[in-house]
C-alpha cells in the first residue's frame, strides 16, 4: 500500500470510527438519531472542506450516498414497522454509510490511477470516499427525520 493510500485511509478510519461512536451514543434516542445522523453527514461535508475537496468534484458520489441510504432507510423503517427492528436500521443506515466510504477509497484510486494514466478523471480516493459517507449519513438522516416528525415508531 502507498504513502497516499495509506493516509487516506487513516482519514477515512478516523471519520468512520467517530461516526460510528457518536451514533451508537444516540441508538436509543429514536427521536434524536436522524438530526444526529444527518448531522453527520454535514460533518463528512465539513471535512471536505478541511481536506481542500471541491463538493462539485464529489457531488456523484454524494448523490449515489443520498439515494443508496436514503432507499435503504426507507425499507428498512418498511420493515421495521412490521417487524420492529430499530436498532437494526440504525446499524444498517450507519454501516453502510462507513462501508461504502471504504469502498469508495478503492473507487478514487483507481480513478487516480487513470489520471496517471492521462486518461481524464477528476475525483480522488478521499474525496469519493467521504463524498459517499456524506451522501449515505444524510439520505438516511433525512428519513430518519421525517419517520420521526410523521410519529412513525419503529
Amino acid at each position: 500500500m502507498n504513502k497516499r493510500l495509506g493516509m487516506v485511509m487513516v482519514k477515512v478510519l478516523t471519520l468512520s470510527v467517530i461516526i460510528f461512536s457518536v451514533s451508537a451514543y444516540f441508538i436509543y434516542k429514536t427521536q434524536l438519531i436522524g438530526w444526529v445522523i444527518f448531522a453527520l453527514g454535514w460533518l463528512c461535508i465539513g471535512s471536505l472542506l478541511l481536506f481542500k475537496i471541491t463538493i462539485k468534484n464529489v457531488w456523484p458520489d454524494i448523490i449515489f450516498g443520498l439515494i443508496d441510504n436514503g432507499v435503504l432507510a426507507i425499507l428498512a423503517v418498511i420493515g421495521g414497522a412490521i417487524a420492529g427492528v430499530a436498532g437494526a436500521i440504525i446499524g444498517g443506515a450507519v454501516g453502510n454509510a462507513i462501508t461504502d466510504g471504504i469502498a469508495g477509497v478503492f473507487e478514487g484510486h483507481m480513478a487516480e490511477r487513470l489520471r496517471e494514466k492521462e486518461i481524464s478523471e477528476e475525483r480522488t480516493m478521499l474525496g469519493s470516499s467521504i463524498g459517499k459517507m456524506a451522501g449515505c449519513l444524510l439520505g438516511a438522516g433525512a428519513v430518519l427525520i421525517i419517520v420521526s416528525l410523521l410519529n412513525i415508531k419503529f
